[in-house]
């Protein structure tokens, strides 16, 4: 008989465990947990339409000399809402060239988006078809990317930029660029 009274228990405290086991297991991964095996290579060669011009195209080659940061973006993408406040206030310090990478999207789709929101980019590249995003290993956007006056990544983040990753890690790395180390 005081079997029976404890089975609803031990029934409860097992399915408990379960669920535990189940919310931890999907957890979401440490963005930073999986670097990018670009960091201190080479950034992958690329030769792009511009959004707002699509006869123009831009090579990495145009953007080498000086440091700048690319950012892969999309109108379809929650997160670059998110981070587009944050962006548009670092571009606003024009403390590094901010490019912008529309992945996967329609044109009209992005030059809607840029005039709702705000073009913080010095120049807004289009990969319509993602191909291009293959080399840089671009699986998600929002990503950042910064890469040296050199042509070498030095950094890339996974997700929408805020405060205190500018500051705490792209902010120190620019320092150190600058410094030429």
């Amino acid at each position: 008989m005081k079997a029976s009274r404890w089975l609803p228990l031990a029934v409860f405290a097992l399915l408990a465990a379960l669920l535990a086991a189940g919310v931890w297991m999907s957890r979401k991964p440490d963005r930073d947990a999986l670097p990018s095996p670009l960091i201190g290579k080479p950034a992958p060669d690329f030769a792009l339409p511009v959004l707002h011009d699509p006869g123009y195209v831009v090579k990495l080659s145009d953007l080498r000399g000086q440091p700048f940061l690319l950012n892969v973006w999309g109108s379809w993408c929650v997160e670059c809402r998110v981070e587009h406040p944050v962006l548009t206030k670092f571009a606003e310090s024009k403390r590094v060239r901010v490019v912008g990478y529309n992945w996967k999207d329609e044109r009209g789709d992005a030059l809607r988006w840029l005039e709702q929101f705000g073009n913080p980019y010095m120049v807004v590249l289009a990969d319509q078809d993602g191909r291009t995003a293959l080399d840089w290993g671009v699986y998600g956007a929002p990503e950042t990317f910064l890469v040296d006056g050199k042509g070498i990544v030095r950094w890339k983040h996974v997700g929408p930029l805020d405060d205190a990753v500018i500051a705490q890690q792209l902010l120190p790395l620019l320092a150190k660029i600058e410094a030429g180390r």
